[in-house]
């Protein structure tokens, strides 16, 4: 048989292997491009930042005392949200400049957490000091309160966690995007232990807190966490700062001062002010406007708050919450109509 040439495909069959082999291999260099441009790497920098100071312990161990002391040491005008009737003014001689306090009566929803810290902020305070946050977890209108009684209506209990915990999540960013200082007490679960008085040789029963009455891990969100006993003697929890790695000590006016100057020792943090997109805009002054109860509306603001500080965009918040203001005295004035109060 003779030989037969292979026939000239003006480049093909090359095409086929060899093209397509680089076409594939550019294509993966452009979706690695793509891939590492959705991240930003970075130098390790410490920059100056804003105390996020959690603190938890037993009755009697003094959290509003230390939380005020702390505040001091730190500096300018402090501001205390009491939801501990009115325990907040019974230190009103403490500290020589004095302190805010904002009463927060019941129900303890995370939206009027939200809308006090917010009422704070505005005012020009330097700290906020939230004494105490547990009540937005297990007081009348917090989020356990909200999941039972949601659960109970519903019948389904997983998709009640599915409605109340975007509200506990907006307020913890609440406190972590905050321009102030924040402070903030938490009750601690107590037990009692029997040990020995090294003293006098003598068992002794002592009162010790366990852990924060909050959602589990509340910890994690702080910068740092005190844990406060009834000898009102404080143990870091935790510490990124490491100021107090170890020790056991009685919070004073020199420890918010030793905070401030670990605070202010980093770099300056570049402000990034992105506008929020109007559709966004449009469609939460549509769910606060669109609220046909204040529990409708503090759970729609509570979204509203969330994004707008995430950006953050101050004039879309200062939009918002004027919105949510005029669409709450309508709902209190419709509800006091309702119940023939005069107003």
């Amino acid at each position: 048989m003779d030989y037969q040439p292979e026939c000239d495909d003006g480049g093909l069959q090359w095409y086929e292997q060899i093209g397509r082999q680089e076409q594939i291999e550019n294509e993966q260099r452009e979706r690695k491009k793509v891939t590492m441009a959705s991240f930003e790497i970075h130098r390790a920098t410490r920059r100056r930042a804003k105390l996020r100071l959690g603190m938890s312990g037993p009755a009697g161990s003094g959290k509003t005392y230390s939380a005020l002391l702390i505040a001091g040491g730190l500096g300018g005008r402090i501001g205390l949200i009491d939801t501990e009737h009115g325990s907040g003014d019974l230190y009103a001689d403490l500290l020589p400049d004095g302190y805010d306090v904002l009463p927060l009566t019941p129900p303890y929803t995370p939206a009027r957490y939200i809308e006090a810290i917010r009422a704070f902020e505005e005012s020009g305070v330097s700290t906020i000091i939230v004494d105490s946050l547990t009540h937005a977890w297990t007081g009348e209108g917090g989020s356990l309160d909200r999941q039972g009684k949601i659960a109970d209506k519903s019948g389904n209990s997983w998709q009640a966690w599915r409605q109340v915990t975007p509200e506990h999540n907006a307020l913890v960013e609440a406190l972590l995007q905050s321009p102030c200082h924040i402070i903030a007490t938490m009750r601690a679960k107590t037990d009692y232990v029997q040990e020995k008085d090294e003293r006098t040789g003598k068992n002794i029963v002592r009162k010790i807190g366990l852990a924060p009455i909050m959602r589990d891990g509340i910890e994690y969100e702080f910068t740092t966490f005190f844990e406060m006993d009834v000898r009102h003697m404080a143990f870091a929890g935790k510490d990124r700062t490491r100021l107090f790695d170890g020790s056991i000590f009685k919070p004073e006016i020199d420890t918010g001062r030793l905070l401030l100057s670990w605070l202010d020792s980093g770099e300056d943090v570049p402000v990034k002010k992105i506008a929020m997109p109007e559709e966004q805009k449009a469609a939460m002054k549509e769910s606060i406007t669109g609220a046909n109860t204040l529990d409708e509306l503090f759970k729609a603001f509570s979204t509203a708050y969330r994004a707008a500080t995430a950006l953050p965009d101050p004039s879309a918040l200062a939009e918002l919450t004027a919105l949510k203001d005029e669409r709450k005295a309508a709902l209190e004035a419709h509800n006091e109509s309702a119940l023939g109060i005069a107003a």
